[in-house]
């Protein structure tokens, strides 16, 4: 009969699809948080192992790249058409971590934490207004609201304590900036987590080695064999390989919104994590701002739209 309710094994086949996703965005996602914690902190690390910034990167580049090759051999080379390569090797590759980079010469790592994924949910709601026509419900600004809250307490509280550090701050900010156009673009264009992840890890050395290698300023031999195999590893698997993948990933199940204010938790594990690590105390205002990324997250992924269930 027409009227007979669908049976059950149809209704839990068609839903556990979504839910299997959203699982898995989830658990993308927070992966992201602890990847992105090592990133700053090692980021910050490199400022004190005579290696430049334009080091790093290099050994990020390369790092990704040897990384890469297994994957490319087991599941093939990504196709993507020239300018979308171009536009998202110039964000996510070049822009977002040479922004970084530079900016731990200049400031500590809770600044980097505050600045880079801190604004992250900011600027891609604002992108996603902009360009994709996104609305904004009154629980994304409610959470949005507290976890500004939370960043300006995490800020108040550790900006104040570096003075000139905000030269780095708006390095930072313009990394952040760059991550947001690369996490538009992918949403824009249809790019899978693989096909993204991979195209920057194969193209990003090629272009940028040479480069490094005859024309710009470099200390990495007077860096320890120790610091250069750590930066290499971590920078060029973990943070390239496992972060692009995880964070894309997590874009395509969650979507941006969700994701990124997840990961407005990692300037609160970052600034926890530096005191002990780097030696960079957080204070009462900072423990309290921690405290409200953690709310204003929870508020959002709570009760997520009925289309990312």
């Amino acid at each position: 009969m027409s009227g007979e309710a669908p049976p059950l094994t149809a209704v839990a086949a068609g839903a556990n699809p979504a839910a299997r996703e959203r699982r898995i965005g989830f658990a993308c996602a927070f992966a992201v948080l602890f990847v992105w914690t090592g990133f700053l902190l090692s980021s910050r690390l490199s400022a004190s192992q005579a290696l430049t910034p334009w080091d790093v990167a290099a050994l990020r580049y390369a790092g990704a790249f040897l990384a890469g090759l297994p994957l490319v051999a087991l599941l093939g080379l990504p196709r993507l058409p020239p300018l979308r390569l171009l536009a998202i090797l110039a964000a996510a590759s070049f822009g977002f971590p040479i922004f970084a980079y530079h900016g731990f010469t200049l400031a500590p790592a809770a600044h980097g934490g505050v600045m880079l994924p801190g604004t992250l949910p900011f600027l891609t709601a604002a992108l996603g207004v902009a360009f994709l026509g996104e609305a904004w419900t009154r629980r994304r600004i409610a959470s949005l609201l507290v976890v500004a809250a939370g960043i300006g307490l995490l800020a108040s509280d550790t900006l104040g304590a570096h003075p000139g550090a905000w030269r780095g701050d708006l390095l930072f900010f313009a990394g952040s900036c760059c991550w947001a156009v690369y996490t538009l673009l992918i949403r824009l264009w249809g790019i899978g987590a693989m096909q993204a992840t991979l195209s920057i890890a194969l193209w990003s050395a090629p272009i940028y080695l040479p480069v490094w290698w005859f024309l710009l300023p470099s200390s990495i031999g007077q860096a320890s064999g120790g610091a250069v195999l750590y930066q290499l590893g971590y920078q060029g698997l973990g943070a390239t390989i496992l972060a692009g993948l995880l964070f894309t990933r997590a874009v395509t199940a969650l979507g941006a919104p969700t994701t990124t204010t997840i990961t407005a938790l990692v300037p609160g594990m970052a600034a926890l994590a530096a005191w002990p690590l780097l030696g960079e105390p957080l204070g009462w205002a900072g423990f309290l701002g921690v405290a409200l990324v953690s709310a204003g997250m929870i508020l959002l992924v709570g009760r997520l739209p009925e289309r990312v269930r």
